[in-house]
């Protein structure tokens, strides 16, 4: 596997530059030729996802397929405007001069994506990728393997290999590919497996993405709307049984309304899944045994204050909330990252900031108030990579709004524009005319000299 790799890397690499990719026509049609392979493919992909995650096809098109067509939409009308070089100020001390930013592809990136959002989060990036002008070798996750397969056949009815590939495959066939030199690498997935990335990366000094998760809190004061609150928690929460990145880990909810809250949860999760979700065809699973066992691990049936149904046959977790949660317990030492939603309760905002600095910066970070205070606290004050204000995840569907994290969470981020100047290098260009060459900045260096510099570089003397 190791052989080619490195074969398919060189080909990517000697197709780069060849200086096919550079032209923004390539890319235009490049872009335009995937819209279409998506769209031919579209049963086969949403197939697969029911495959591997028991996603409907309602989910799978709102949450997968719809959201790449919608990236992929916005990025093909202003790509050309972002590629474009862009003037900025030149100091006066550059006279006389002109300086512009250009913004070149890195070459040949790897794209690693995980198993709970398998098309969108391979898709995505490559969207970003060639945009920005590079060839691509796309991972996908084996615990996913429809999906995979299913992207792989697309890629290749799209492009060739040289351009963008796919490799399928496990462990071996990711070691195999991170002991290759690539331009830029791009990785979704757990923290673990994020070192192992960066350490790779680290060999060759290649530059990475890394888009990680984390316990994300959802904060629910005592001014929320309750049954707003609940409704669009159990929305976030429960999508994909629970497995996305940004999904509410565990909630903080005001003593003073935690009776009422638990309460609109519960009638929430029925009117959502309905009273046997277990036996819901809209209802997703757990993607695999391993996953499943742990996850069951995770519940203390002594704090289960509703749901706590599995089934191991089909792999399936009812949503389950969990109360008089400590910070001690199993359930919050993880990211979870399943059906589980353990509430903590709070008195004091400091209690808040006690159970978030507990664990590492959050992925994603979510309150639910009617307090402009507490609004301005937490978006200005409390460090997360991303979130909302009355509403769970959503803020990862907007093109317009990066997505990332920052420390145990991530680090980079991409979408729209964004996704744009992360597969870029921004180059610095400076444009010396011939018309005029002021000696100043030449030897011998004599004091009037020091005097004219002081002055062009700190005019008020500070």
């Amino acid at each position: 596997m190791s052989v080619s790799s490195e074969m398919l890397v060189e080909k990517q690499r000697l197709f780069f530059f060849a200086g096919n990719t550079r032209d923004l026509d390539f890319r235009a049609a490049a872009l335009e030729k995937l819209q279409k392979a998506l769209l031919k493919h579209r049963e086969a992909l949403l197939t697969a996802l029911k495959t591997d995650l028991g996603k409907s096809e309602t989910e799978a098109y709102m949450c997968e397929f719809g959201l790449t067509i919608s990236e992929l939409n916005f990025v093909r009308k202003r790509f050309k405007r972002w590629a474009s070089s862009k003037k900025v100020t030149t100091p006066i001390t550059h006279f006389h001069a002109e300086s512009r930013v250009v913004y070149e592809p890195y070459g040949v990136a790897l794209i690693m994506s995980p198993w709970n959002y398998p098309l969108l989060l391979t898709v995505e990036p490559l969207i970003a990728a060639i945009a920005a002008g590079n060839c691509a070798v796309l991972k996908p996750s084996a615990y996913s393997p429809a999906t995979s397969s299913a992207i792989a056949a697309m890629i290749r009815d799209c492009f060739p290999e040289e351009f963008v590939a796919v490799v399928e495959g496990g462990r071996d066939e990711n070691k195999a590919l991170l002991d290759q030199r690539f331009d830029y690498i791009f990785f979704t997935g757990g923290v673990a497996v994020g070192k192992e990335v960066m350490r790779h990366a680290a060999e060759h000094l290649t530059p990475v993405t890394l888009e990680l998760g984390g316990k994300s809190p959802c904060i629910v004061d005592r001014t929320a709307d309750i049954p707003l609150a609940a409704r669009r928690i159990v929305f976030g929460k429960f999508l994909n049984c629970g497995q996305t990145c940004v999904a509410p880990d565990y909630i903080i909810v005001h003593a003073s309304v935690k009776d009422r809250l638990v309460a609109a949860l519960k009638s929430e999760i029925e009117k959502q899944f309905g009273i046997e979700p277990l036996s819901n065809p809209y209802y997703g699973k757990i993607v695999n045994r391993r996953h499943f066992d742990r996850l069951i691990a995770l519940i203390d049936k002594d704090k289960v204050v509703y749901g706590g149904d599995s089934d191991s046959e089909t792999l399936r977790i009812a949503p389950t909330i969990l109360d008089s949660v400590s910070l001690q317990d199993p359930v919050m030492r993880e990211e979870i990252f399943g059906p589980l939603l353990p509430l903590l309760t709070y008195d004091t905002t400091d209690q808040i900031d006690k159970y978030i600095n507990e664990h590492p910066t959050p992925l994603a970070l979510y309150l639910f108030t009617c307090d402009r205070k507490m609004e301005h606290r937490f978006s200005e004050q409390v460090r997360f990579g991303g979130g909302c204000i009355n509403d769970t995840i959503i803020h990862l569907a907007s093109s317009g709004l990066p997505f990332g994290g920052t420390g145990n969470s991530g680090m980079g981020n991409y979408h729209g524009k964004y996704g744009f100047l992360t597969f870029s290098h921004c180059k610095s260009i400076v444009k010396k005319h011939l018309w005029i060459d002021m000696s100043i900045r030449y030897q011998p260096y004599r004091p009037w000299k020091k005097k004219l510099i002081e002055m062009f570089l700190n005019p008020k003397g500070h």
